[in-house]
């Protein structure tokens, strides 16, 4: 298991120089420029790093945009006759595909401990989320002091939840096509490069000092406004009020 753990953790890394190792063959064969090859080996695979990378933040995201529709599970659940515990524990089978696996080991956990405080608490820590936060403080609160009012803390959290969400992907489409233009901006010189580098004048004018001198400074000046950018078009999260202590 731990062998396997340390295998998913260096995938990235693998990907990344997988495709920096083509790009490096590619351009060589266009260029015949080691010195070119060797930068866009670098670009290559410092994208599909960040390209990995995405992937999980989208996964966050996707369980961020899931959590209204575990509420309306909940309240459904409860209102058939099921008690606190068995919603939750449905929601490993009936609730969102990606919530599926935590709601699972909570299910699991219940089974084999069958302390409902310890397995929630696991649960909210597995999740990690403002709006599982949310949701997990209300049950707990109205499991332990047996409060009446649980549904319409519910309905209350996923109308707040539903509404940040609209806000966050209104904001998102709005901004998309100013990051596509930025995004474009900077891989328009490359690309660039990458066409005239199949001229051996261009090639040879890369070889030398003063080439390499402004290949490394393209490089810095392009991965300065990409970091620039990305930091001022990414959205602040809310903050976890009810995190761990």
């Amino acid at each position: 298991m731990k062998s396997r753990g340390k295998w998913r953790s260096l995938n990235p890394y693998l990907k990344s120089a997988t495709f920096g190792f083509v790009a490096l063959a590619s351009v060589f064969i266009v260029s015949s420029s080691v010195v070119i090859a060797l930068t866009f080996d670098f670009l290559v695979t410092v994208i599909s790093f960040i390209a990995t990378k995405r992937s999980t933040h989208k996964k966050y995201e996707a369980m961020s945009s899931a959590w209204p529709e575990v509420i309306d599970h909940l309240i459904t659940g409860i209102q058939s006759g099921l008690s606190i515990t068995e919603s939750l524990i449905g929601l490993s089978t009936r609730g969102p595909e990606v919530l599926r696996p935590l709601f699972n080991e909570f299910a699991t956990s219940m089974t084999s401990r069958g302390n409902f405080d310890q397995s929630l608490a696991q649960l909210k820590a597995d999740c990690a989320q403002t709006g599982s936060d949310q949701i997990f403080e209300a049950v707990s609160i109205s499991k332990t002091l047996g409060g009446s009012e649980l549904m319409s803390i519910l309905r209350t959290v996923g109308t707040f939840l539903r509404q940040d969400l609209a806000l966050r992907r209104e904001i998102e489409v709005k901004h998309g096509w100013i990051k596509n233009s930025a995004h474009l901006s900077a891989a328009a010189p490359w690309i660039l490069l990458l066409l005239l580098s199949t001229q051996p004048a261009t090639a040879n004018a890369f070889s030398t000092r003063a080439g390499v001198l402004i290949l490394v400074l393209g490089i810095a000046m392009t991965a300065t406004a990409y970091l620039w950018m990305n930091r001022l078009g990414k959205l602040p999260e809310i903050p976890r009020v009810f995190g761990e202590k």
